[in-house]
Order: C-alpha cells, then structure tokens, then sequence
C-alpha cells in the first residue's frame, strides 16, 4: 500500500527469498543505504518489508529494482492478487520434491543394503549403476529446491545455507557417479538421497509455517466497500467509486450497509452496529448531527451523511496504520535458528576447504581421499537438525493443541507464547460468549412469547433475532402482526388480533422501573406490551464462559497480571471484573487506547498476551508480543491473532500458554543435542572416521533425535486440559 503525508512515501513489498535472520539483514541494509530512504524494517515471519522514503528520488520500481540487484526479488502489496496462488504453488511444488526424494532414498538404500549383504563384482556394479539411475534425477528435480538459492546467493557475491547443502549434494553424487563408472565398491548415492530427502522435510515444514502467517491489515482493507452511494443537491443518486468521494459530498448509507467514510449525518435516524469500535454487539442509535466512522454497519433505516474525511484520514484507515505500526514492532523478532544460520554457512566451508587440504598434505596429493573426507564434512555438518530442532517442535504441538482445540496461526507464536507474562482480555466474546440469549424464556407465556416473535421477525436488530431464535428453538407458535413500524432506538410496534402490540426499550413501552444487574451477567431487555396490559420483560443475558473464572484464577496463581480492557460503558465492564475478581480493568477503550495501553505495558518491560475478538481488538492483537482469539472472533480479529481457540470455553487459552512453555524447554534441548552433536561428529569427518554414507547416517539419526525428543511433547500435555 502506497502511501503520503508531508511528502513521506510508504510502501510494503513483499520478499518471499528473505529465508533466515541474515538475508534480513541483508535486506534492510540494502535499502537503508540508498539516499532518502527514511526507514527499511523487515518482517521475517511474513517476508515482508516496510520503506519510508522522502521526496520524489525514489519509486517502488526503483526499490524493487535494488533488492533484484542483490537476489531478492520483490512485489508490491497492492499488486499481488496472485501472490496467494503462487505461495500454494510454491508449496505443491516442495510437497512434489520431497515425495521424490523420499521414493528415491528407501530405493536407492534397499540397494545399498543389497550391496551391504555381500553382493560383488558384476552384481554390485548393476546395483550401483541402478542406484545412479534413481539417484541423479532424483538430484536434479528434488534438489533444486536448494541449487536455485544458492546460485542466486553466490550470483550475488552472498552466503546462504543453501550453498554447503548444494555443495554437498553435488559433490556426493559426482564423486558417486565417478565410482561407479570406475568399478569400485564405495558409492554414496544413497547419502545423497537421503540427505536431500531430511532436508526438504524441513523446508517444507519451514513452509508451511510462514504461510500461515497473514497480514491483518491486508484483511481489514477488504472491510471497506469500494463503492458508495452519493445524493447532489437535487437529490439525484449515483453509484461511485469511495476512491472518487471528496470532504463536503453527501452519501446515502442504506440498511444493511457499511458506512463507506467518516462523516456527520446530515437526515436520518438509524442504529449502527459499532462492534468494529467498541467490540460490542448492541446497536446505537444515531441521529441528525451525530458523526459517524468508516467501517461500522448501518442496521434500521437510511442515513444521508456528508462526509468529513476519506482515504487515509479516515477512522478504518487509522486502524490499518495501527495494525501495521504493530506488526513491524514483531519485525525484530529473530528466532535462535536463524542467528545460528548467519554464521553456519561460512563456518561449514571453512571446516570443509581445511580438511580438504589438510588430508591433500597428509596422502602426499591424493585428491580423491582428501575429497572424500572433506565431502563426509560437509554432509554430517549439513544443518538438517538444527534446521528442524525449532519446526519439529512447532508441528509436534500444533497437532497437541489442534487435539484439543487450539490452531495455531504463526511459527513464532509458541516461542512468544512462552515469554508471557501479562495478560489482557477483551470483554464482549472473549470472557463472555458474545451470543445475546433469552433468560427464563419459560416463565413468559406462550401467547405473549408468540406475538413477540412476531414482530421480531420482521426486524434486523440483534434482539430481535434473538427473540426470533429463541421461538424456533421452543416451537413456540408465531402469531403473525401487521401494519408493522420500526422505529430507531425504540422498538417496533404493529397490530395484532385486533391490539396494538409494541416491543422495544423501556420509555417505548411506558415502563419506568429501574433494573438491577446481576454481576456476572451482562444484562440487555426488551419489553413487550399487547393493549392495555402491563408490560412484560424479556431479558437477554451475555454471560460469562462457564470456566472463565477458573482460568483467570489459575493465570493469577502463576503469577500472570491479567487486566480487563474493553470498549463498553464502565458499569458493564466494571460487573464483569468484579465477577472475575480482577481489579485492573478498563472501560470505553477505542482501538488506538488499547494498543497504546498494551505499548505502554511493554515498554515497562512486560510481555503481553492479548485475547480478544472483534475488530476493534485486531490492532492490539497485532501490538501485542502475543495474542489469541476465539473462534467466534471477526474475520480480522483472527488474522491479526497468533493463536485461534475453538469451543465456548477459556481452558484451551490456557492450555496453549502451558504447552507453549514446554515446547520452549524441547527447542532448546534440541539446539543442544544438534549442537552437541556437531561437537562430535566433526572431529570425527575431519579425522576421516566417517564416510559420506556413515556421514549421511548419523546426520539422518541427528535428525531423528531431535524429532524423538519432540514428539515427547504428546506425553507431557497429558490426556486433558485440567487446569
């Protein structure tokens, strides 16, 4: 999205070859360098990277042009309606390479094992010459994955892991074919295929995490409608693009509409549906004068507003800039693995040039000795499991928590989940279940109960289609209304065997008594009155999840500051803190107040997890060091989180925190077993105790460990989700 404001440019490109923390680097120093640039901060878990630049020096083409320059090919946001299709493209084809690579190495290894038994001569040359014609293909296709990166690294005068791995892989395989064609008994096909097959395991793993990682402010631009409906001063009406609307035009906003930009209305009474500010689903009743944002939906009648702000001024906008002001704060996030990455290529090469000529001085010029142990180096050196000590993990608890209903969105989500310390919980559908529902529904009586749902169905509002639910869930007979009116911020009213019926607020129906709410409920009415009779109730009840008291309970046990922040009056927000026995709570909170209070949190050195799930939540979800929302969440509100829960309840929140603290404790055992092991192995291929085939194997059994040590997980998560 391109963007000004006094004369600053801004635009976000997407880098798909940005792979580990140094082509990060790589990439922010690039464009960093260039005159006029204010700013370049790149995000590795989306692959994305965000420029500011000045005056007119500079445009995209060019920026995009730079990063060509050094290997990095680029794409702005606003044109990638085809980047989705390509990643799934990408993908397929990994999925492809790898089902190659695996037939290829159980082939190619029951031929070696052929051989291992004591097959000799002729028999031995046709196994090996049979192995090639499996093997060499099988590099060509599979490993391409690899020899395509590192060639644009070494194109490019850079390092990338890709280069050892290639080199590695070629050599194996050259040296393989050279054997077999001289009649000797060591061939190391199998090596090869089999390290190409570990390696695209975790490429693909690697895949398919950071494709899950989306961008909410992409999302939330879908919100916004791209046409609006305008009125002249004759009153004639035209369809226009919301680009083409300019400050002082007017725009009819219908029923079931989404207001297109910030105005004042000028006619009209209505109610709008506000959840996208306030997270709440109760409508509000808005009127001649009153101002109204970009993004809320009009519920009841039609609305003539003029407009007072557009483009990038406007409230849905602001939202936007919120959320992407928030995800660069998560750009320096950079996981272990990838500042190990930075420095274990060049160290790689390095061990295998001095091996190489160390063994070329000790055989007096045997180059194929020396070049044997130095490819055994570069084999049981690849970085299979130190590539897989952090992923393995990660999928091993995404399958514990999809178990029991917890889907995990981002690949660093778990890591950040562990670091927690805080926790900030939205209201409206997060501790309650946000669905407005009859309480003794059975105490009203039929008839009553039947009139009423039959002026509900003829509305839109939320209560009425809860009264509407509620009568098609008891099979309560409909008793059908006419001449039916509605009328904004009141109620309905209509005829009904002969009675004016009306159903709606308090004055509307001439009640005057005060309600007293219920603590751990937050409570909404409609009254009904049919004639002269007294009117009758309906109450509605948003209450709160069955275990959320509980859970917050158990957070406060281990220590974790929970506070409640919502957009909803103080009263409401107040009853269901003090349900929830939390004393830290806040009331009336827009989008940019709760971002700021999760801000100033962090900068007090607290890391935050937020839940929640509206819109009006997403730019804190997206500020936050981590963040969860449920199932019922908005669209937006679950692209911005980095974990979605499922089901009524908070346990599975919980959960997830549990889980994502021992997931921590098996990614650093793991880097200490794959470190460990290179400790190990190394000296070993330097002394020229390994073969690239035993190389081959204990990389592969590396990997195994590692993969081992992860699917303990399952175990320690235990068979339920007691808190």
């Amino acid at each position: 999205m391109n963007m000004r404001e006094e004369n600053l440019h801004h635009i976000q490109l997407s880098v798909p070859d940005m792979h580990c923390g140094g082509c990060m680097s790589k990439v922010e120093k690039t464009l960093n360098l260039l005159k006029d640039v204010s700013s370049a901060r790149a995000n590795l878990s989306t692959r994305r990277v965000t420029i500011t630049w000045k005056n007119d020096t500079l445009t995209p083409e060019n920026l995009i042009e730079h990063l060509a320059g050094k290997g990095y090919s680029a794409q702005a946001i606003d044109d990638m309606d085809g980047f989705e299709d390509e990643q799934e493209k990408a993908g397929q084809d990994l999925l492809r390479a790898l089902a190659v690579a695996g037939f290829a190495a159980a082939n190619v290894m029951l031929l070696s094992v052929s051989v291992w038994a004591g097959a000799n001569d002729v028999t031995r040359d046709l196994f090996h010459w049979i192995s090639a014609l499996i093997a060499l293909p099988t590099i060509v296709y599979s490993g391409r994955v690899f020899f395509r990166s590192a060639w644009t690294a070494l194109s490019h005068r850079r390092m990338n892991m890709d280069v050892p791995i290639s080199l590695a892989v070629i050599l194996a395989g050259t040296m393989s074919l050279f054997e077999t064609m001289a009649g000797r008994e060591q061939v190391y096909f199998d090596a090869a295929v089999t390290l190409l097959f570990f390696l695209l395991v975790g490429r693909y793993l690697d895949h398919m995490m950071r494709t899950r990682a989306q961008n909410s402010a992409t999302q939330l631009l879908k919100l916004a409608p791209k046409t609006a409906l305008t009125e002249d001063l004759d009153g004639k009406r035209t369809t226009v693009p919301v680009s083409s609307l300019a400050v002082g035009m007017k725009v009819v906003v219908l029923p079931g509409a989404i207001v297109p930009v910030d105005g004042r209305i000028v006619s009209g009474t209505s109610e709008l549906d506000r959840s996208l500010i306030t997270g709440e689903s109760l409508p509000e009743l808005v009127k001649q004068h009153d101002f109204v944002q970009s993004g809320v939906m009009n519920l009841t009648a039609p609305l003539v507003i003029e407009v007072t702000a557009v483009g990038k001024d406007s409230f849905l906008a602001s939202v936007i800039a919120l959320m992407e002001a928030a995800e660069q704060h998560k750009s320096h996030y950079v996981r272990i693995a990838d500042r190990l990455a930075a420095i274990y290529a060049p160290f790689v090469h390095i061990v295998a040039l001095l091996t190489f000529f160390g063994w070329l001085w000790v055989t007096q010029g045997d180059w194929q000795q020396a070049l044997l142990v130095a490819i055994s180096v570069l084999i049981i050196t690849c970085p299979c499991a130190l590539a897989l000590a952090v992923p393995v993990v990660q999928v091993v608890a995404n399958g514990v928590l999809f178990s029991r209903g917890v889907l995990v969105k981002d690949g660093a989500a778990l890591e950040k989940l562990a670091q927690i310390d805080s926790i900030v919980l939205d209201k409206t559908g997060t501790v309650t279940t946000g669905k407005l529902m009859l309480q003794d529904i059975d105490e009203v009586e039929a008839d009553l109960f039947g009139v009423a749902a039959g002026l509900a169905c003829n509305s839109t509002h939320p209560l009425s289609r809860a009264v509407t639910r509620a009568a098609v869930a008891r099979n309560i007979a409909v008793i059908p209304c006419d001449t039916i009116q509605e009328y904004p911020g009141q109620g309905l009213e209509g005829q009904c065997r002969g009675r004016t019926v009306r159903m709606g607020s308090r004055v509307w129906c001439g009640v005057k008594d005060d309600m007293t709410e219920d603590p751990s409920l937050i409570a909404s009415q409609l009254w009904v009155k049919i004639g002269n009779n007294q009117p009758v109730a309906l109450t509605f009840v948003d209450q709160l999840r069955d275990d959320a008291r509980k859970v917050v309970e158990n957070w406060k046990l281990h220590g974790l500051g929970t506070t409640l922040l919502s957009g909803d009056r103080p009263s409401s927000v107040a009853a269901v803190a003090q349900a929830l026995s939390l004393d830290n709570f806040v009331a009336e909170a827009s989008p940019a107040d709760k971002v700021d209070i999760i801000k100033n949190m962090e900068t007090s050195g607290l890391q935050v997890l937020m839940i929640g799930d509206g819109i009006n939540d997403a730019p804190a979800l997206a500020a936050a060091h981590a963040s969860m929302a449920p199932a019922s969440a908005s669209d937006i509100g679950r692209s911005a989180a980095d974990v979605i829960f499922l089901g009524d309840h908070l346990a599975p929140a919980a959960f997830a925190w549990r889980t994502a603290r021992r997931a921590r404790r098996l990614i650093q055992q793991n880097f200490a077993l794959a470190l460990s092991y290179n400790l190990v192995a190394i000296p070993l291929a330097m002394a020229g105790l390994a073969s690239p085939l035993v190389a081959a194997v204990a990389m592969s059994t590396s990997s195994v460990i590692v993969t081992l040590n992860a699917l303990r997980l399952r175990y320690q998560a235990g068979g339920d989700m007691k808190l």
